[in-house]
């Protein structure tokens, strides 16, 4: 026996209220009063209603269509929601009095949906308490930074079946999930106009056929979705046989089940405008909830508010900038003008003097080579910039730029300034090393062959006796910024110190990736004239170190669980290339 749609829905509805009248069932299906007289008398006939019940066989009918579980997706980093995610996970803010992810959570349970899996990230250890409080079962998910949300449903791939997929930044005005599902949905509103978003295309049935991003007047995706038993088989066959594909990482489970629309048969769910609110933005989430950052305990924006003495309802326009290697950073607006936070990566501590970087940025704020810098706190390492409206990046491919740039470090190695930090690339990559090899062995091929080529060419650099001055030693073009006035600044300045004038030159070719004719451009450009044999070595030597040094440094972040993608390659090939260059330069010197 089987039974259609709407004979399920009526079910579904006496089960939920048995003894309901016929005008109940019909206010609470939507279905005209006939069509439910009509339903009834059929769910009769087939044994499954009996006096205005369910019987026992109608629950076996609905056993099929009964949801098994819940998936919430807490894992990401909730970037776009920058300052306050830096601090704790957007599925733990408070809105509205209650916490996001737990508001959800008793939605589902208030449901009958007590078999809970939450997927956990970034700062997972801020969710494990729910394990206790809610009964929920944590998942780790280790590879949350380097893939997209694919990685979670990865993850819990075994756990799929009748099951609601959620994500834990989710506010449901109206509770949205049952016990009972017809098939396989993703929940929708209605946008009047255009919308950004994800905005769905439908064929019979409202089976969803394709979503383009960005449309008018239609309807778009959001909030949760509902997989069944069918739809979870096929899709964890799908993705398992994607998954290892590199083109697969960056890409939202939603983008692989629509690559696959065809196989996987799911429908739109339409919700009533203001049911369901994703909060792209930290002013969205004031919108809604205009107590939310005065209620909110945060010691970012407590940090923002003592140093431009303004109040926390003043700060808005937030947004994340692009990420660093080392850190994030968020732009803010104030009543004052335009602003960046910027908050210490994970680990930076054992790599950053925090005390020198604030010394190096005041000196460089007194000699104007960066008109940025506000104010920076030692300790934590936290500080903030003014923001360049319209600034653009030097770029390292125009040769007159390039002459800008090292007319600049020019500058800068001349000022009579002292810091009470040195900085050495070997050094500063001994001290990586060093934090490699506490989780062991260094098991790279050609790590130990190159190290002692290192070694080799270190003793050659230090033999020159070059000048020590204050150095930058992060100086490529992303720290290079020109403003509406064109005015150059130098900004971040975290490992300046007195060191090796070659070292910026160093940093400059690498991280700038230029070319061998490049290179030797903008060498002649800082001299402003052809580098003799003895300076032209020694600089090849700090471009060789630079990418070393880089290179250490960016196998010591992976070994923390950063991802820090293809600078790791660029940093290994320039150190491989110019390791064997300026080794020939000065053996040859030698000779």
């Amino acid at each position: 026996m089987s039974i259609n749609r709407n004979e399920f829905t009526a079910l579904v509805a006496v089960k939920r209220n048995p003894a309901s009248t016929q005008r109940q069932i019909a206010a609470a299906t939507s279905l005209s009063l006939g069509t439910v007289n009509s339903l009834l008398r059929s769910l009769q006939a087939k044994g499954l209603v009996d006096e205005g019940r369910i019987t026992a066989k109608g629950v076996r009918e609905l056993q099929p269509y009964q949801v098994d579980n819940a998936v919430i997706m807490a894992a990401g980093l909730s970037s776009r929601f920058a300052p306050v995610s830096y601090e704790r996970p957007k599925g733990l803010l408070t809105v509205r009095g209650e916490v996001l992810i737990e508001r959800q959570i008793r939605q589902l349970q208030e449901a009958g949906i007590s078999d809970i899996a939450v997927v956990v990230g970034y700062k997972k250890e801020q969710f494990f308490y729910l394990e206790e409080q809610f009964g929920v079962q944590i998942v780790v998910n280790r590879q949350f930074a380097s893939r997209n949300n694919n990685s979670t449903l990865m993850m819990v791939r075994e756990m799929l079946g009748n099951t609601y997929i959620c994500s834990s930044d989710d506010y449901f005005t109206a509770n949205p999930f049952e016990r009972y599902v017809w098939k396989a949905y993703y929940a929708a509103q209605y946008s009047p106009g255009f919308t950004k978003e994800w905005c769905i295309s439908t064929g019979r049935k409202d089976r969803i056929e394709s979503v383009t991003i960005g449309g008018s007047d239609a309807w778009y995706m959001t909030g949760h979705a509902y997989f069944d038993r069918s739809f979870s088989q096929t899709f964890s066959q799908i993705l398992t046989d994607v998954y290892d594909d590199p083109r697969t990482e960056g890409k939202l489970w939603e983008e692989i089940y629509l690559e696959h629309a065809e196989q996987l048969d799911m429908e739109i769910r339409r919700y009533e405008p203001d049911s369901i609110y994703e909060f792209d933005t930290l002013d969205e989430l004031k919108e809604f909830d205009p107590l939310f950052l005065q209620n909110l305990d945060s010691s970012i924006l407590d940090n923002i508010v003592a140093v431009l003495g303004c109040s926390k309802d003043e700060i808005h326009d937030v947004y994340p900038l692009k990420k660093g290697l080392t850190n994030l950073s968020c732009h803010f607006a104030t009543n004052e003008g335009e602003f960046v936070y910027r908050h210490p990566g994970i680990g930076t501590e054992k790599m950053i003097d925090r005390s020198a970087e604030m010394a190096a940025l005041s000196l460089a704020k007194a000699t104007g080579i960066d008109n940025t810098f506000v104010f920076g706190n030692p300790r934590r390492g936290w500080k903030i910039s003014r923001f360049i409206p319209h600034a653009r990046e030097l770029d390292p491919h125009d040769p007159e730029q390039v002459k800008r740039a090292m007319q600049l470090a020019r500058k800068l190695h001349d000022q009579d300034q002292k810091l009470n930090r040195t900085f050495d690339f070997y050094q500063e990559s001994k001290k990586y090393e060093a934090l490699l090899l506490e989780k062991g062995r260094i098991e790279v091929p050609d790590y130990a062959e190159m190290a002692k080529r290192i070694d080799t060419l270190n003793d050659y650099v230090k033999a020159d006796h070059a000048r020590i001055c204050l150095t930058h030693n992060d100086f490529f073009n992303l720290n290079l910024l020109i403003d509406e006035n064109d005015q150059l600044n130098l900004i971040d300045w975290e490992y300046a110190g007195m060191s090796d004038y070659a070292s910026d030159y160093g940093t400059f070719v690498v991280t700038c990736m230029l070319g061998e004719e490049e290179a030797e451009y903008a060498l002649a450009c800082y001299f402003d004239r052809t580098p003799t044999s003895q300076e032209h070595r020694h600089n090849l030597a700090h471009v060789a170190l630079a990418g070393w040094c880089w290179y250490v440094w960016a196998l010591q972040k992976e070994s923390e669980g950063d991802y820090v993608g293809d600078w790791m390659y660029t940093y290994y090939r320039y150190a491989k290339k110019y390791l064997s260059l300026a080794l020939e330069e000065y053996e040859g010197a030698e000779r």
